[in-house]
């Protein structure tokens, strides 16, 4: 969780299409380790306390007028004392055309300038979002990530119980791979997960007895998604007959990851059991109980068996 991350001035530029004005080195050298950003407004009026070098600065109309309103020498000064704090970044929005003064400042402290056509407040929602999931804490499990009507299923278990002929089937019945063996999982908010595959095994899968299969390839590109909301972990084990599995789905259980609470299904694996549209049934009934409907609690209604409150929920926090 101390783990501190960080992505290349490059891949922003890329990604919100941003044109250059000044670069004093190659962008891909230049590593952004904040998610926060700022508009620069107290600073340009000479308050420079709490100011954060690390966060990328952006430019609005506001910033301009301020700073029309002011005479050559007095806006020389703001630009140059904004400038020499050496921000990792400054982007314009709206396409405005920067005073002669920021380039040469930009020039003298090494700053990376930037454009962007967008409004400040566009720009900044589209680049928080980015930096938020880019620079989330993530951790990697061993695991399959389907996508089943729109639910993000993790697919957990000891190696050799079915996870990827699990997935396979999945795939075949329409619903799409994210991951298979390694799942990359990043806490984008306080209640949100985003699972991932790793780039150099996106989109294979093993299979044993066949091997390795490219699913892109065989099932086309609607049986593939590069990313997904984890919504839902579904834990498959080997059929004990010794063990009592629950039959009405009173009891909620949840796993945590990086903090986060996800709801979480025993799934008992045996010959015979159609794990595929179980798992899809678990799609669905965890879609009714996030709109709140749960349909133990409505049978028990229904024959006055529902007399006190369920037991809290259950935690497990063994998940990293």
């Amino acid at each position: 969780m101390n783990t501190r991350f960080s992505v290349k001035l490059s891949q922003l530029i890329q990604m919100h299409h941003l044109d250059i004005l000044h670069l004093n080195r190659d962008a891909s050298e230049i590593e952004i380790s904040s998610a926060e950003v700022n508009r620069p407004g107290l600073a340009l009026a000479g308050f420079f306390d709490f100011f954060d070098n690390q966060r990328i600065q952006i430019l609005g109309k506001s910033e301009f007028a301020f700073l029309e309103q002011s005479d050559k020498m007095t806006r020389s000064g703001s630009i140059n004392g904004f400038f020499a704090l050496q921000p990792v970044a400054v982007v314009i929005a709206r396409s405005i055309t920067p005073f002669p003064e920021m380039l040469r400042a930009a020039k003298q402290f090494g700053v990376a300038l930037l454009s962007t056509d967008l409004g400040s407040s566009e720009f900044m929602s589209a680049l928080i979002a980015t930096l938020n999931v880019e620079l989330a804490p993530r951790i990697t499990r061993h695991g399959v990530l389907v996508e089943v009507y729109g639910e993000g299923i993790l697919l957990l278990g000891e190696s050799g119980v079915g996870k990827s002929e699990t997935a396979m089937e999945l795939v075949k019945r329409g619903h799409r791979l994210i991951a298979d063996d390694a799942v990359e999982i990043r806490r984008v908010s306080a209640r949100t997960l985003v699972g991932s595959s790793p780039e150099n095994i996106r989109h294979f899968m093993e299979l044993r007895g066949i091997g390795i299969i490219n699913v892109r390839r065989i099932f086309g590109m609607g049986a593939v998604k590069m990313t997904e909301q984890i919504d839902m972990i579904i834990q498959m084990e080997q059929w004990d007959s010794k063990k009592v599995y629950d039959r009405m789905g009173m009891d909620n259980e949840y796993a945590e990851i990086l903090g986060n609470q996800v709801p979480l299904l025993n799934i008992p694996v045996k010959p015979g059991r159609n794990l595929a549209i179980i798992i899809e049934v678990a799609a669905m009934n965890n879609r009714q109980k996030d709109m709140g409907y749960n349909a133990a609690k409505e049978l028990l209604e229904k024959l006055g068996m529902l007399e006190e409150q369920p037991p809290a929920a259950l935690k497990r926090d063994d998940w990293g």
